[in-house]
């Protein structure tokens, strides 16, 4: 990138997202004139979206149980942690004059809940530290080493003396998230892992009458059991929900990412439904084969297990009419009733995205793209991924200020030559 005549540095940031916001205010509390420029007429949308049901901000588990939530990039991501971990991300927005608190699961959350007061402050911080909002402006690459960028007013060139990149994944693209950047750096030679869906749901291809009975019903107080590709057996305790197509919800985006990668290689991956996780299958046994009388089945299931609803949907939409008929059969699949996902919903539909810039593009140790020295990528730009409760905006904060910092020492690196 070229150099900017002032006597102090400019960068500019592309994308403001939580990964952008926070490389603007690391650049501009060390004298870096900061100008952020965003597609949409105003930022942090997606961070306002989240917020809606309750802004999960980190987690306060154990680190080293923290970095293990990020799978295969546990040791990338832990480089960007070090130095902003789930305590200084509380410490970070009690500086902004929001109080936080741990909830029953672990999860953290302003006093409030609400994402909409931690941006206002956030922002006004930023602006007090002299940066430099431009909305409405889409970046469209590069012409030689001035920025292009699509603006109210037509297209305009910009140059700074470098840029951090910071425009999200492929998620949400009516909040921004619309991953275009892709062509824009692989026609520069920068070596891209696919974008697709991570926290997602997945189609079932349910029956008519299932899906019309059922769609919508949230399944609580429910386990499932999966496979990790690795082979390793994971029970985890939550809720889900019924779509039309097939299931979402918190419990099915915790194992989201395993099996979109198992449908990715075998065409499809199985789950098993604990639909009486408060029972072991001795007791199952005994209250399936208990006599019953002249009741019907689902009578029974009810009156003795509490099975009613989707939950009996769900025995008659999986099992034959023979299988719901063996009580041996119907007491082992109330512990654990199969069920085979299809396909992954879209991108667009997920909470996040995985995949992106690989770290094999990247300088070694940095967020600075190999192919275009001065250029940084911060967020879900970058080949990492992260389950819901707090992680992914974690990690999309501490990449942010690292992409900053590098950014910074690069600066420094130049200052001589360029004196």
């Amino acid at each position: 990138m070229s150099t900017s005549s002032t006597s102090s540095p400019c960068v500019a940031i592309i994308g403001g997202g939580p990964a952008g916001l926070m490389a603007a205010e690391v650049l501009s509390a060390r004298g870096v004139q900061v100008d952020l420029y965003d597609a949409m007429p105003s930022v942090g949308r997606k961070f306002l979206l989240a917020g809606k049901g309750g802004m999960n901000i980190t987690h306060s588990e154990p680190f080293a149980q923290f970095v293990q939530r990020y799978r295969a990039r546990a040791g990338e991501v832990q480089g960007w942690l070090n130095d902003f971990d789930a305590d200084a991300v509380r410490a970070w927005i009690h500086g902004l004059g929001v109080d936080t608190f741990v909830g029953s699961s672990g999860r953290v959350f302003p006093a409030d809940m609400k994402a909409a007061p931690l941006l206002r402050a956030w922002l006004h911080r930023l602006r007090e530290s002299g940066v430099r909002f431009h909305m409405r402006h889409r970046w469209l690459g590069w012409d030689g080493d001035a920025l292009r960028l699509a603006t109210p007013v037509g297209e305009q060139q910009v140059r700074a003396d470098a840029v951090v990149l910071a425009l999200g994944g492929a998620s949400w693209a009516r909040l921004g998230s619309d991953g275009a950047w892709v062509p824009l750096l692989e026609q520069q030679a920068v070596s891209v892992a696919p974008l697709v869906p991570a926290n997602c749901g997945f189609d079932v291809g349910w029956s008519a009458h299932f899906s019309a009975r059922h769609a919508g019903e949230p399944l609580t107080t429910v386990a499932i059991i999966a496979t990790d590709e690795q082979g390793v057996q994971t029970r985890r305790r939550g809720q889900f929900v019924v779509t039309a197509t097939g299931v979402e919800g918190s419990l099915i985006y915790a194992l989201s990412a395993p099996l979109r990668d198992q449908i990715a290689e075998c065409g499809s991956a199985t789950i098993w439904l604990d639909l009486v996780p408060d029972h072991d299958l001795q007791r199952v046994h005994d209250e399936v084969t208990r006599p019953r009388g002249s009741r019907s089945m689902s009578s029974h299931l009810q009156s003795r297990l509490g099975i009613k609803g989707v939950k009996s949907g769900l025995l008659r939409e999986c099992l034959t009419a023979a299988q719901f008929n063996d009580t041996a059969i119907l007491a082992q699949s109330l512990k654990r009733l199969p069920l085979v996902l299809k396909a992954a919903r879209p991108i667009d539909e997920a909470i996040s995205s995985a995949g992106g810039v690989r770290f094999a593009a990247l300088e070694p140790g940095t967020l600075m793209l190999h192919a275009l020295p001065g250029v940084f990528v911060a967020g879900e730009m970058v080949d990492w991924e992260a389950p819901t409760g707090g992680y992914l905006l974690t990690a999309c904060f501490a990449s942010g200020r690292v992409a900053a910092m590098d950014a910074l020492h690069w600066l420094a690196r130049r200052a001589p030559a360029t004196a």
